[in-house]
């Protein structure tokens, strides 16, 4: 075999092998668009949670009677015990 042929051999060797690397890294490329669709959706999906978790949490937080409401109705409290029979 002529060193020419030889060198028109290794070329297409490494041509061969370079057109089939593309092939798997287009493949790898699209799987990883695909998650990035399913990460980007996943978070959407969090957020919105998150969100709503959020609205309870502060809606919860209204209702909560402040410090200063919760000694009144501790006071109320302890001078209905004093005014109220106690049985025996």
């Amino acid at each position: 075999m002529s060193d020419t042929l030889m060198l028109q051999a290794i070329l297409d060797g490494q041509s061969a092998i370079k057109e089939e690397l593309k092939g798997e890294i287009k493949k790898v490329a699209k799987q990883v668009e695909l998650l990035e669709g399913k990460v980007t959706k996943l978070d959407e999906n969090l957020t919105e949670r998150i969100d709503k978790i959020g609205l309870q949490l502060a809606q919860l937080s209204d209702d909560v009677p402040t410090v200063e409401e919760f000694d009144d109705l501790k006071k109320q409290v302890s001078e209905l015990e004093r005014q109220t029979p106690k049985v025996s």
